[in-house]
């Protein structure tokens, strides 16, 4: 377990689900796992009121569930339903990029650049602790630029549910370089203003990765 951080300016259960949220995205908290209120605001010096909001607002991005006799545990999702949850990010991703591509200012461009030097850091580093967040970063940054608020919100709570099962199957499969590879073809054709090579390659990348991860998450489950 990490040490209980230290709450300051923002309000006490805006903290805790963070890092709820961040233990569960990081495998610290694995699925099946059963979140005690009690427990974790013992473990927060906090009451249990934060804990259970916090762990309604889990709930309410898929992260959590409450189950009778058993009360908050992190989600399990079956292999049907993280292949579908890639499927839905392939449709909403790609019309984002497509509306973004023509919007992205060279500040955009830079910000997602930065963002990609840090991913390379990560994975050359072995930093597997980074890479499903930092995953996460890249693509949201590319997004923004849609003017497409509620679609992009979607987009990030599925990005909530299937973070953690991606940072798995870049460990497992050892897809790094291909990974590292698509993101810097993605940006090169977002760069040079080419939507249609923008979005095909990115609809290559979302299903390969889905694939990949179908695959290890298969082995896995046998």
């Amino acid at each position: 377990m990490t040490a209980s951080p230290r709450f300051t300016r923002r309000t006490i259960t805006d903290q805790v689900t963070e890092d709820l949220r961040a233990r569960i995205l990081t495998g610290d908290f694995p699925a099946g796992y059963q979140l005690r209120q009690d427990a974790i605001a013992g473990e927060y010096n906090v009451s249990r009121i934060p804990v259970r909001e916090a762990l309604q607002r889990l709930d309410a991005e898929g992260l959590v569930s409450f189950q009778p006799h058993k009360g908050a545990i992190v989600s399990q999702l079956s292999l049907d339903e993280i292949e579908e949850l890639f499927e839905v990010r392939k449709l909403l991703e790609c019309d984002l990029l497509r509306h973004a591509v023509p919007r992205l200012t060279p500040a955009d461009l830079k910000s997602v650049e930065d963002i990609l030097m840090v991913y390379d850091e990560a994975f050359r580093s072995g930093d597997v602790s980074k890479w499903g967040e930092l995953n996460r970063e890249f693509h949201d940054r590319l997004y923004r630029a849609s003017n497409r608020p509620k679609t992009l919100e979607i987009v990030r709570m599925i990005g909530n549910n299937t973070v953690r099962f991606t940072q798995a199957q870049l460990a497992l499969s050892g897809a790094t370089d291909r990974a590292e590879r698509e993101h810097h073809q993605i940006f090169d054709a977002c760069k040079a203003g080419n939507v249609e090579e923008a979005v095909e390659l990115l609809a290559n990348h979302i299903q390969s990765s889905a694939d990949s991860l179908m695959d290890c998450l298969r082995k896995a489950r046998e």
